[in-house]
């Protein structure tokens, strides 16, 4: 402030600055405030789906554990060699408050269901079967979870970055600002009283000289 030209122009484009910067500092928190009632939903979904994913994989490995159980080794490792069904992964994005958040979907070689099965139903166990069943119904989901932890990541970030921006314009540039308008202000009001002081007196010593009149 040392440095500061207590002008008018000077005045009027810190007072421009200071609007704009308290125009940005509002939408900021109005964004700030969105992004955290978002994010909240993306957390509750977030633990919604870990309980059942771990659910369904808790299933899935139960199964596989009596089936390795009932079955040889070799046939276990033979059964599931050579698997029937294939995906395709996909990834597009979608804009949530300025975030480009991840949108996974899948789709099957096949629509038929017994192609999760890449084996005979005579050899193996139906404890097979149902460990084989229980991944590909935890398989969306399992996809779902890496698509909203991903957000979450995503989110948690553009929440921080926002924050401190809200935080360098409500404590930084903004005091600045008002103490720099403030600083103008009062000189401006110190020279415009210095000038009227000195229009008195010059007015003073012409009425002095003209008409010998004490003013």
């Amino acid at each position: 402030m040392a440095t500061l030209n207590p002008t008018r122009m000077v005045l009027n484009q810190k007072k421009g600055r200071l609007k704009t910067a308290s125009r940005g500092h509002k939408l900021l928190k109005d964004k700030r405030d969105e992004l955290m009632r978002q994010f909240m939903d993306v957390v509750r979904r977030n633990k919604e789906l870990r309980i059942k994913v771990e659910e369904g994989l808790t299933e899935a490995f139960a199964a596989l554990s009596v089936a390795s159980a009932v079955m040889s080794p070799e046939m276990l490792e033979q059964s599931l060699l050579y698997p029937r069904q294939s995906v395709e992964l996909g990834m597009s994005f979608k804009n949530v408050m300025s975030v480009n958040v991840p949108v996974y979907d899948f789709r099957t070689k096949s629509a038929d269901e017994g192609d999760i099965y890449p084996y005979g139903l005579a050899q193996t166990s139906g404890e097979l079967d149902d460990a084989m069943t229980a991944l590909s119904g935890v398989f969306e989901d399992m996809l779902e979870l890496a698509q909203v932890e991903k957000t979450m990541q995503l989110m948690a970030q553009e929440i921080e970055k926002t924050r401190r921006r809200v935080n360098a314009l409500e404590y930084v540039m903004i005091p600045e600002l008002q103490s720099d308008i403030k600083y103008i202000t009062m000189k401006l009001e110190e020279n415009e009283n210095s000038t009227k002081v000195r229009l008195m007196k010059v007015k003073e010593m012409v009425l002095q000289d003209a008409h010998h009149y004490d003013y």
